[in-house]
């Protein structure tokens, strides 16, 4: 019989939101008042910051009709930021502000660079025999967490890649004349997932559809072999339909375009403009007109066309982090387990977050054809189902009428943190 744990519960989101990223949120917030044990519900704002600032929010006081929009809202209800805890002081000022508002259950909806402040938390806790429980939940469009299957936040970005390859080649079909190509760059720092979604444009048992050509960071890039593609194509077809992933490298490992010599504040490098490079090489070495189309931050902001599978998923990833915690479970990450059956189920689980943390989920080798420009059906039979079904956004006057939370103050009881 697990020992009932009787304490305030909160919620902190990180880095880069999603279009499901607050149905998580709303499964969270739904469960949490369902157990007496939770008493009450915060949410920190702007991620570590809020944690650092003890800047919480009442979750319980807000509407049900909030929370309830918060499963069709993008970008990240709380807030977020790209900041970490570094210094051994944040994490005494972390644990101090969770003893001076008895948090005895912490959410923490994040990426594998975001976990690892929830697992060093949990670490500082156990130290100091503060009893918290500690569950993450998984969070990103480029599907690069290890143990799950798939992640909240990846069917959503990659339905709405693969509708905006399907619009742009409309655009280019009815423009080409066997001299255009276009190129869509797409997020993916360090793995191809997102570009990969983009082959589910093609209709069954139409394989030269586009996306003509997709490159993957797992595939080395040759401006050779790149400009014979477009060549090879363009023989065939009246434009050439290319999706590049950002985090593109040549055969050395080296980016193929960096935007600036600096990096973020995770430490990571300012990638970006690989469109850029690919359309001055077609221009300059091939005389056809190229053109770019960046997605940026759509792909993952785009909610008005996110992926109902997606956004329940999100939702039920949120409950069931609070039963675990509930349950005594502490430091693991809720997964999404896929059934074996032929039609497709899912189910959560859970896996340390120390397994998560400085691990990357690469797409598999074998899911490339032998071009390393096209994917097989191996990736289509894993992608299909995570992009079904449509989320019902309420409209007003013409346009999405999103959530927006009242974020109600919950009162700070210590000085202001000055590290």
């Amino acid at each position: 019989m697990v020992e009932e744990l009787v304490g305030n519960c909160l919620i902190g989101q990180s880095g880069g939101p999603t279009a499901v990223i607050n149905a998580s949120v709303a499964g969270v917030v739904a469960e949490a008042l369902n157990h007496a044990s939770i008493e009450e519900v915060y949410g920190a704002l702007n991620g570590v910051l809020g944690l650092l600032n003890e800047d919480f929010v009442d979750l319980a006081a807000e509407s049900q009709q909030a929370i309830r929009g918060l499963r069709f809202t993008p970008g990240a209800a709380l807030g977020t930021c790209r900041t970490k805890l570094k210094k051994p002081q944040d994490f005494e000022r972390v644990l101090e502000v969770f003893k001076a508002h008895n948090i005895r259950y912490y959410f923490h909806i994040g990426d594998a660079d975001s976990q690892e402040t929830a697992v060093k938390i949990g670490e500082l806790a156990k130290a100091q025999a503060y009893e918290l429980r500690i569950i993450g939940i998984p969070k990103t469009i480029e599907n690069d967490l290890p143990a799950t299957d798939h992640c909240p936040g990846y069917g959503s970005a990659i339905k709405y890649i693969g509708a905006t390859v399907k619009e742009l080649a409309l655009d280019a079909e009815a423009m080409g004349q066997g001299d255009l190509v276009t190129l869509i760059e797409v997020m993916g720092r360090n793995t191809g997932w997102l570009a990969a979604g983009a082959s589910l444009a093609k209709r069954r048992d139409h394989p030269n559809d586009p996306p003509h050509l997709v490159y993957l960071p797992e595939v080395p890039f040759t401006n050779e072999k790149f400009l014979d593609d477009i060549r090879r194509v363009l023989k065939r077809e009246k434009h050439c339909l290319v999706v590049v992933g950002e985090g593109l490298v040549d055969k050395d490992g080296n980016y193929v375009s960096v935007e600036t010599s600096s990096t973020d504040a995770l430490g990571h490098a300012q990638i970006g403009g690989v469109g850029e490079f690919m359309k001055d090489l077609v221009e300059s070495q091939l005389s056809v007109k190229a053109r770019v189309a960046r997605l940026g931050i759509t792909q993952r902001a785009a909610a008005h066309f996110s992926s109902k599978t997606d956004a329940d998923e999100a939702f039920l990833a949120g409950q069931a982090a609070v039963k675990a915690a509930v349950n005594g479970e502490s430091d693991k990450l809720v997964t999404l387990v896929r059934g074996d059956g032929d039609n497709y189920t899912c189910e959560t689980g859970l896996t340390p977050l120390t397994d998560v943390v400085g691990n990357l989920k690469k797409l598999p080798r074998e899911w490339i054809n032998e071009d390393g420009i096209s994917l097989n059906f191996q990736f289509f039979r894993y992608a299909t189902p995570l992009i079904q079904g449509e989320v019902v956004v309420p409209y007003d006057n013409g346009l999405p009428s999103y959530a927006r939370l009242t974020r109600e103050s919950v009162d700070k009881t210590l000085p202001a943190y000055e590290g």
